[in-house]
């Protein structure tokens, strides 16, 4: 597509004061892109006519970008995998809780420890102004061009990502796209009566339509936000809010909303900000008699969002925030027409679910079932794999995975509620149930990687434990729950994509027992995993390496080092997940040109052995191997088979 001669005057006009070469630039960018732009917008009525209004927006900010930011795109242009290489990690955590002071300026001391865990990648939970409290743990924004003043300004930030940049790590932040809080701009100028801005929203006289869409909607936080529209008498309607009643869902069939979020986007990327984190974008179209997520217009307009993004400042990637099926999930990396145009990366939530499941049952059958059917995503793209997150666990164990592996669906998540509620008989758990909701059973669960693994009962034990047989079943308890830790986290980073740590979990932090102490937190138990990271605990896993904490940190550092130097960690490769002889050892398979890598997961505290024939039948023969977790080959039985030891992980390759 060609755009109109009044459009081309309008963009010249704009880039007129850059040099020849920035300008050429930017056209021929214009030109890889502006198709995908245009098809990406079809969900509006006139979409060259949205498309010419976006790239003003974009030629202006490419206008106004730093040179040091116009460089950085041109290398990233030249090295487009470079969030897909083996030697990045991420790193994630609420920036008023990495540091004593709380603040951005601070967030500087934290490198060393985060280059030491081999970090390219700092998420920053949200930090733009929110609503006062309560905001939803800030994802209620009221301004999205300003940072929360108790963090800095907006300087601070600019200064911030030129910091960590200098220092290879890359800044990834919060973009909330399907609401903004009653207070932002827009709903206060909706409420004053203004036609324009009452148009970003779904604003309904009466409840005939509210009430004909919640047939068929779900209930995000049925305990404290029951429902999906809230009467708001200054606005004399009911307002769409999904997810708390001060969270007012935006209108995205306008394309007004498109563009003033193309413009926050495109500001954003200006602070030197290198990741979006595109949260709760599932939401974002409406259709009635559906549940209103993932609809096809999603997909389509965030492929719009980022060929608009690599026109301007290419070296902005985006993260999208949908925590879904398997089916669904891969869409939003890009599926037919779209593929390889939505979001660079993408949340793999099974993974973490299928892990925790694994460790509760020791049984890896409904994990390699499940994980197996996941579609071929993109090559250009990246899972973000994790053991934890900011966010509770809902067990999304799909009844039809369960009945392939003769087990029922709803008995294994009450199971896995039980069992990390520390509910269950024999648990070591100690998680918190967070939203139970009693129509469904659905009973997420809420806890610290280290508690849910079981190190707070053995710690616990431990200093109850009298009498030297007790000491040593403490003793054992704690080792047990150090190498459950360290093999959730080996899963992760050998399945490829962008492990990403949360903060404090690479000291083995425990349930902050203070966590309702705050009083807009007391409502919200998923506080009790998001304590402040304790620069003393830190430093005493460095300086003592057989604590637990300090075996965590050292194990961590092992698995970032093995990762960097193994090419068959590209996240362009593929993850296969293989059934082994034993169901108690979890495989997964990666075909590098090198030669495969096979990873064996033993998840018993028993020790296990894998058949020597049956690694040669996936192309690796065991006595032409080496762990790369140790360099060593692996533990060679008399009979030829690998032995694992406890919750022993093993990463096997040709030397």
């Amino acid at each position: 597509m060609a755009l109109p001669e009044d459009a081309r005057s309008r963009l010249e006009a704009i880039l007129a004061p850059l040099p020849e070469h920035r300008r050429t630039t930017f056209a021929l960018r214009t030109a890889r892109r502006l198709d995908d732009l245009v098809a990406g917008l079809a969900p509006y009525p006139d979409p060259p006519a949205v498309a010419a209004r976006a790239l003003e927006l974009a030629a202006t900010a490419y206008r106004d970008r730093d040179d040091e930011l116009h460089l950085l795109d041109e290398r990233r242009s030249l090295e487009p995998d470079w969030f897909q290489r083996p030697d990045m990690i991420g790193y994630a955590g609420y920036a008023e809780r990495l540091t004593p002071e709380g603040t951005l300026p601070a967030l500087a001391s934290l490198a060393d420890h985060l280059r030491d865990l081999g970090v390219g990648y700092l998420h920053l939970m949200p930090l733009l102004q929110p609503r006062p409290a309560p905001n939803d743990g800030g994802y209620a924004v009221a301004d999205y061009r300003s940072i929360r003043s108790d963090l800095g300004t907006m300087a601070d930030l600019r200064r911030l990502t030129t910091d960590l940049r200098s220092r290879g790590i890359s800044l990834c932040l919060d973009l909330v796209l399907n609401h903004v809080s009653a207070e932002h701009e827009w709903a206060r100028a909706a409420r004053d009566g203004d036609e324009h801005y009452r148009r970003y929203f779904h604003i309904y006289p009466d409840r005939e339509v509210p009430d004909a869409y919640e047939r068929t909607l779900l209930e995000v936080f049925p305990d404290f936000a029951p429902g999906n529209f809230t009467f708001d008498e200054e606005l004399d309607g009911w307002v769409w809010t999904t997810f708390n009643s001060y969270q007012w869902d935006l209108a995205w069939e306008n394309p007004d909303v498109f563009c003033e979020l193309a413009d926050v986007i495109l500001f954003l990327a200006n602070q030197g900000v290198e990741i979006l984190r595109l949260d709760a974008i599932a939401f974002i179209w409406k259709r009635m008699g559906t549940q209103c997520q993932n609809e096809p217009e999603v997909h389509q307009l965030t492929q719009a969002l980022r060929s608009l993004a690599r026109i301007a400042a290419p070296a902005l990637i985006f993260k999208a925030e949908a925590i879904v099926g398997p089916n669904e999930v891969v869409h939003y990396l890009g599926q037919g027409r779209h593929h390889g145009k939505v979001s660079d990366l993408a949340y793999h939530n099974s993974l973490m679910v299928q892990i925790w499941s694994m460790l509760a049952s020791g049984d890896a059958r409904l994990a390699t079932h499940a994980l197996g059917r996941f579609p071929v995503v993109p090559a250009s793209s990246a899972w973000i794999t994790y053991l934890r997150c900011h966010d509770d666990i809902g067990w999304a164990i799909d009844d039809d995975d369960a009945r392939s592996v003769m087990v029922d669906g709803h008995g294994h998540r009450t199971f896995l509620s039980d069992y990390y509620s520390g509910d269950f008989p024999g648990s070591w758990s100690r998680g918190l149930v967070f939203q139970h909701n009693p129509t469904t059973g659905d009973k997420r669960i809420s806890g610290a990687a280290a508690s849910l693994a079981g190190l707070e009962q053995a710690l616990d034990a431990s200093g109850d434990a009298v009498g030297q047989e007790a000491l040593e079943e403490a003793q054992t308890a704690v080792d047990h729950a150090v190498a459950r830790l360290l093999l959730g986290h080996a899963i992760v980073y050998g399945f490829g994509g962008i492990p990403v740590i949360w903060s404090g979990d690479e000291v083995a932090t425990l349930n902050d027992r203070g966590w309702a102490d705050v009083p807009e937190h007391a409502e919200d138990n998923r506080w009790v995993h998001r304590p402040r990271l304790d620069p003393a605990r830190v430093a005493d896993a460095q300086a003592d390496q057989d604590s637990p904490q300090g075996r965590v940190l050292a194990g961590m550092r092992r698995l970032a080092a093995a990762r960097a130097s193994l090419p068959h960690l590209h996240a362009s490769v593929g993850a296969s997940v293989v059934a082994a002889p034993d169901p108690a050892v979890f495989v997964v398979v990666r075909r590098h040109p090198v030669g495969p890598m096979v990873g064996l997961y033993n998840l018993t505290a028993q020790g296990r052995n894998v058949p020597g024939w049956w690694l040669r039948e996936l192309g690796l023969p065991v006595e032409q191997s080496i762990d790369a977790l140790n360099g060593y080959p692996p533990s060679l039985q008399p009979d030829g088979s690998i032995y694992l030891s406890t919750y022993q992980p093993v990463w096997l390759v040709r030397p």
